[in-house]
């Protein structure tokens, strides 16, 4: 046999086998990240969930072609596609949840969340975005000392502010507003300037504004920090939103740790809005990881939620439109006097 023939058959003899390889492999962190309540190492794996899904799946389809190597593609590709599907089908039912949900008054209100990014060399391009968006609230992570000299340019539109110091060069997390703040003097920050939270007036309703930025997952801080700031969260009022850069996908036990903590629902229909520069925009809305969430509870409705451009940021801007039902306390409580 030609050596050429003889080097072709080898190859294809491990065609098999290498693609076999990379479609059970993956299958241990892809597994490993269903378990994060049990350690936050494999909470730390979850983040990558649809990565490792998409790798198992395309490793198994080829192995299709190979007689006595099926079973395995086929088991790697329904694996792969089942967690894909689970994960994904959590923003549909969250979008159909909300599907037709008009305001009763017609009161629409926006919400603008962004990493800054402590080190943006386009401050411009933040400012002019804020401009164009005009939301009601902002709220903002990595205010760095640098960021906070360009806030200091928007106190004429957004008079009512809380800027937490930077515990380090990174920055700290700020709420700027539109509308007032009720009782400014209990506008708060808190566990080293990563959350900050005040109570903001919509129309004669108050409601409980947070900004959280958390830290990396497993084994750096994020862990620790969980417990600290859940303290904080459970004293939320009735009805309250969250937004903020959590380092972590809204599927995490870490997400759900900090919902529980306040009463929270996660709005999931987000999609992806961080990926580590200088790899292209486009990427990042497709491939990035979803770690920018938004929570809410109580009488706010979320209308729509929706990434903007890019603003010079690792991080997308994040906008959520939402109304505020109206408290209907006071007409039951007359109900159930006249019914008495």
């Amino acid at each position: 046999m030609a050596p050429e023939a003889s080097a072709r058959r080898t190859g294809r003899g491990l065609a098999a086998p290498l693609l076999a390889l990379c479609a059970t492999l993956p299958t241990l962190p892809l597994v490993m990240g269903y378990w994060g309540a049990l350690h936050p190492a494999f909470d730390a794996l979850v983040h990558f969930r649809i990565h490792l899904a998409a790798v198992v799946v395309l490793a198994g389809l080829p192995l299709l072609l190979f007689r006595g190597w099926r079973r395995i593609g086929l088991t790697a590709m329904v694996l792969g596609l089942t967690a894909i599907a689970t994960t994904v089908a959590l923003p549909i039912r969250d979008v159909q949840a909300w599907a037709g949900v008009e305001p009763a008054n017609g009161a629409r209100y926006r919400l603008l969340q962004l990493n800054l990014r402590y080190d943006n060399r386009t401050p411009k391009q933040v400012l002019s975005l804020i401009g164009r968006v005009e939301p009601d609230v902002i709220t903002l992570e990595e205010v760095s000392a640098m960021w906070r000299e360009e806030i200091a340019l928007l106190r004429h539109a957004y008079p009512h502010q809380i800027v937490c110091p930077p515990p380090t060069p990174v920055g700290g997390v700020a709420i700027l507003s539109r509308r007032p703040f009720l009782h400014p003097s209990r506008a708060q920050c808190l566990d080293r300037g990563a959350l900050a939270i005040a109570t903001v007036n919509f129309g004669g309703t108050a409601i409980d504004v947070a900004a959280l930025h958390l830290g990396w997952p497993w084994p750096f801080e994020q862990p620790w920090q969980i417990p600290r700031v859940s303290a904080a969260l459970q004293q939320l009022s009735e009805t309250a939103i969250l937004a903020g850069d959590l380092n972590a996908v809204p599927w995490s036990m870490t997400a759900r740790r900090i919902a529980a903590a306040g009463g929270l629902a996660r709005l999931e229909a987000i999609g992806p809005s961080w990926l580590a520069r200088p790899l292209p925009n486009a990427l990042r809305r497709t491939v990035g990881l979803p770690i920018d969430n938004i929570l809410v509870k109580g009488r706010l409705v979320p209308l729509d939620t929706r990434r903007l451009d890019d603003v010079g940021s690792d991080h997308l801007p994040v906008l959520l439109e939402f109304s505020v039902q109206p408290d209907t306390t006071p007409r039951k409580m007359m109900q159930a006097r006249s019914e008495q």
